[in-house]
């Protein structure tokens, strides 16, 4: 496959995880505050199937989607206002989690186990960047911001953090044999 080819592709794959992102992103349970969406779920899954970099990318895609005011995020929003507002830290989250739970993947091994200790931790790191903002934007304390921004999510993300290292194992192994993904050769040997 030339070089073009291989552009292509990655462009293609985090268009792709930036749409399945926008879709499950109207999944959605209403809180008080923030509600709980399929957003995480889908940031889980496309760290684990593109790794750091691609996954990265595909949430960068869609927080420029929805910053120019494409209803991508939950409950059909989108513009700038959402990600300075109470909300927006869980978006920008997202580009550091699917970074972190992609390389980690990447330095150890794309298993079942290794993925589900990838999402958690990336579930903390989503978690943390929201609580900051929610605490900023709301001008909350401490226990205000953790009562709203993380604790409502705690059991959720644990299921989301399975469900996204099952789901994207099982389909990274499938992509990598339709070969509509390469992989690294640390992962061949």
């Amino acid at each position: 496959m030339n070089n073009q080819s291989k552009k292509l592709r990655v462009m293609m794959n985090c268009a792709i995880f930036a749409a399945i992102t926008a879709i499950l992103a109207q999944v959605e349970v209403p809180l008080p505050l923030i509600p709980i969406s399929g957003q995480t779920l889908a940031v889980g899954i496309a760290a684990t199937i593109l790794g750091s970099k691609q996954g990265a990318l595909a949430m960068i895609c869609y927080a420029a989607m929805g910053a120019v005011g494409l209803p991508v995020f939950a409950g059909f929003s989108g513009g700038a206002q959402v990600l300075v507002g109470p909300s927006g830290g869980y978006i920008f989250g997202f580009i550091v989690t699917a970074f972190i739970t992609g390389l980690i993947l990447e330095k150890t091994r794309f298993t079942v186990p290794m993925a589900l200790l990838a999402n958690v931790i990336g579930m903390f790191v989503t978690l943390f960047f929201g609580t900051m903002q929610l605490k900023l934007v709301l001008d909350l304390s401490w226990g205000a911001s953790l009562a709203a921004g993380v604790y409502p999510f705690l059991v959720v993300g644990f299921i989301k953090a399975f469900l996204a290292s099952y789901i994207g194992i099982t389909v990274r192994r499938r992509l990598i044999q339709a070969n509509l993904i390469s992989i690294p050769k640390k992962e061949i040997a």
